[in-house]
């Protein structure tokens, strides 16, 4: 291994179909590298603004975004996934509905407390509600998402539920809006900055400057 550790930050939020398909492009970029890439986690909260005082999520609030803006994404997303070899992944249809601030709070809180079982839990996360179709804001559901991947699924179940940790990851999202992040995934270095689910080839770039 080179004594210089090659580092990527990714903003991003499970409900998120790009931010699935980037970590689908992230692994296969990682396949390519002799040395592993160290990589720093931060989470991205797409529906602040139709996030009340309460938590609730208001999905009257008009975010500008209309029906030619969701057509365009399914065919991105559909473009993305010929283009990743990803054909396990559901229709966007066919994924619930669901509010993703409990999966980030536990998948947050195991990064600061597992971290050597962070990666396999988000993954597992992500796998959950693109492959499964499952609710991942249901405590019960991550709490056996954590068990599968060898964590404490009664701890996870009690961290998830846990509303006085949503004020940690709130400082969180407006920490990433001060660092420019209006958009996920974010994949930064440094010096460099790629938003979207970027291919591998770009990500060499980011990381490598090649």
């Amino acid at each position: 291994m080179s004594d210089t550790v090659d580092q990527l930050t990714v903003y991003s939020d499970h409900v998120c179909p790009f931010c699935y398909l980037g970590r689908r492009s992230l692994e296969t970029y990682e396949e390519t590298r002799d040395d592993p890439l160290c990589i720093e986690w931060h989470p991205f909260d797409l529906r602040s603004g139709k996030r009340g005082p309460d938590g609730e999520i208001d999905h009257t609030v008009d975010d500008g975004k209309d029906e030619d803006y969701y057509e365009q994404a399914r065919q991105n997303v559909e473009r993305l996934q010929d283009e990743y070899g990803v054909d396990d992944m559901l229709n966007l249809d066919e994924v619930p509905e669901t509010d993703s601030l409990p999966a980030q709070i536990a998948s947050y809180y195991v990064d600061d407390t597992h971290p050597d079982a962070w990666r396999a839990f988000d993954d597992a996360i992500l796998e959950a509600l693109w492959i499964d179709g499952r609710d991942i804001g249901s405590p019960d559901v991550l709490a056996d998402v954590a068990a599968s991947v060898g964590l404490d699924g009664d701890e996870i179940r009690e961290v998830a539920a846990d509303e006085t940790r949503r004020d940690e990851l709130e400082a969180l999202f407006a920490d990433a809006r001060r660092r420019g992040v209006t958009g996920v995934p974010t994949f930064t270095t440094d010096e460099h900055a790629a938003r979207g689910a970027v291919p591998p080839a770009q990500l060499e770039r980011l990381v490598e400057g090649v």
